[in-house]
């Protein structure tokens, strides 16, 4: 629908991505003719997006109520949050956005990069209150595996919608701590709604905490004789610091590969994150002068990501890094749903060319989830008390169990919602119920092109990985009525033409034979009528003969 039927004392709330999936965050909140966006993230595509290099919501219902847009409120600095940003300020007029810390500067070099022209971007601060219309938004911070994030209340006549953002309860951080306090006073206060992170609702108990992790990364660079080569995500600027701080107190020097790993890392260090004596990052062309002991290779790349730094040096395709004997690799994260294919393709390579590889497991705590486990999703519901109960941000068997753990804490069934993207929960303080769906979708971005490629491309490009592409160049003498010559058969991924010559005769023929039914003197000229038919004989044949079905492309030419 384009426009939701709105009845007075109802509070609105959907999301336009994150439910059902791990990436692409965009929650709604709508209080009469008063929207309210909180986080406005991306999804990286799997292997069968081909070319692709982005996933973002469908903003159509936001280009359609622009005018009822009020601000964006960003939860905290990872790109499924604020990935989208960038694309959603080209074509939906965003009266102000606000971020705190890291995330601030990580949008702001996004803006930089990619818009080009003003966008009202302000930094809130946690004790702010921030009156828009009829909402008051306040802010608790929370720990994750990023800092300065934080999650968001939003005041409105009928109650408060409280959305979590991304969290655990780590009672050892490396960074700032949960403001458990006011998370409680929120929920002795009133929760109509809360809406909480699911990721790692299957985890059973706590997840580790990052202290535990941090001991665990120095205690291998002291114990590794070669080079540390270790990757993580670009934007865990708590991990990066332990690495560091790993690798100042053995000794270490660090040369860093992966633009979205420089970019970050200047962006921690300009705002304090990232602390460093005078010399420890090195330029890649000074590596050579360092001993193997002596160096930590941080990259990008945890993910099997194609063109990321780790994935090159696994495949040896790097320019500027080989992998030498003694090598050792640490992989400080764990995959994301839908990358264990490719992380373990890239693991063995690693393998294969010789490295050691080290990865998270029982006898290795190179990595700390930044997602609450069952237990600290329990306490999060037992604080904040709410009526309602809606789980977001995860793949449905993670919202599924996460609405269980809600009824273990006590809220009735009947109360919480298990909802796909575009669904529409209206709230009061009488009742719940899902009103209707706005329009959402996935929209596909390649080179930067958004919205140009659709599911028929996709199909197109599938159909051409899987069966390859066939192409028949026609020569029509349009004088004579007739093929002017044998036409020229070229295969690309589907057969290789000179081990196949009697089936290029063949095709041959009934090609000429397909035109010829288009050539007759007393019939118009019909081009397009003749692609279409040799595309239908070839298609028949091919099939037959080999159960393969390439993209045909007739291309005709007229003497």
């Amino acid at each position: 629908m384009d426009n939701i039927d709105l009845k007075a004392k109802e509070i609105l709330v959907f999301a336009l991505g994150g439910l059902g999936e791990v990436g692409k965050n965009m929650t709604c909140i709508q209080y009469n003719d008063n929207i309210i966006i909180i986080d406005s993230g991306l999804l990286f595509p799997d292997e069968y997006l081909m070319g692709i290099d982005y996933v973002l919501p469908d903003y159509q219902y936001l280009i359609d109520n622009q005018e009822k847009i009020r601000a964006l409120v960003v939860s905290h600095g990872h790109e499924d949050h604020i990935g989208g940003i960038p694309f959603l300020v080209k074509q939906v007029n965003i009266p102000i956005i606000y971020a705190n810390g890291l995330a601030h500067g990580l949008i702001q070099n996004k803006l930089d990069e990619r818009v080009n022209f003003p966008v009202n971007l302000k930094h809130y601060k946690e004790d702010d209150e921030l009156v828009i219309s009829d909402f008051k938004i306040t802010f608790f911070r929370t720990n994750h595996s990023i800092p300065d994030t934080f999650g968001i209340r939003v005041q409105t006549p009928i109650g408060s919608i409280v959305h979590t953002g991304d969290f655990k309860f780590d009672f050892s951080p490396t960074g700032n701590d949960t403001n458990y306090h006011k998370i409680a006073k929120i929920g002795e206060e009133g929760v109509l709604c809360l809406l909480s992170d699911s990721t790692n609702a299957e985890l059973d108990g706590f997840t580790i905490s990052e202290k535990v992790v941090s001991e665990t990364i120095r205690d291998m660079f002291e114990s590794i004789e070669g080079r540390v080569i270790i990757a993580t995500f670009a934007s865990n600027i708590h991990r990066i610091q332990q690495i560091v701080e790993a690798s100042v107190q053995t000794g270490r020097r660090i040369a860093v590969y992966g633009r979205s790993m420089i970019r970050n890392i200047e962006v921690g260090h300009k705002l304090g994150y990232i602390k460093a004596p005078k010399g420890t990052f090195i330029y890649t062309r000074n590596k050579s002068q360092i001993t193997a002991k002596k160096l930590t290779i941080l990259c990008t790349g945890s993910q099997g990501e194609p063109l990321a730094a780790l994935t090159r040096i696994a495949a040896g395709t790097h320019k500027q890094i080989s992998l030498m004997r003694g090598d050792t690799v640490i992989l400080s994260s764990s995959p994301i749903p839908g990358n264990l294919e490719s992380v373990n393709r890239t693991i063995n390579m690693l393998y294969k060319n010789g490295a050691k590889v080290i990865t998270q497991s029982p006898f290795a705590d190179v990595h700390s989830s930044g997602h609450g486990g069952q237990n600290e999703l329990k306490l999060m519901l037992k604080l904040m008390k709410p009526k309602y109960f809606m789980p977001v941000h995860g793949e449905y068997r993670m919202l599924k169990i996460h609405a269980e753990l809600g009824e273990d804490t006590g809220i009735p069934k009947e109360n919480i919602f298990i909802m796909e993207n575009g669904d529409v929960l209206a709230l009061s303080q009488e009742k719940a119920y899902i009103k209707g769906k706005v329009q959402t979708s996935d929209i596909y971005v390649d080179s930067d092109s958004i919205g140009e490629v659709g599911s028929l491309v996709i199909k197109d490009r599938r159909e051409l990985s899987d069966d390859g592409l066939l192409s028949v160049i026609i020569t029509i003498d349009e004088k004579n009525r007739e093929v002017a010559c044998a036409p020229n058969i070229v295969s690309k991924g589907f057969i290789f033409v000179k081990d196949h010559e009697n089936m290029v005769k063949d095709m041959q023929e009934k090609v000429i034979k397909a035109c010829d039914k288009f050539l007759e003197p007393s019939k118009k000229l019909n081009i397009n009528g003749m692609k279409i038919e040799v595309t239908r004989v070839l298609k028949t044949y091919v099939g037959k003969e080999t159960n393969k079905t390439p993209m045909i492309m007739p291309v005709i030419m007229v003497l």
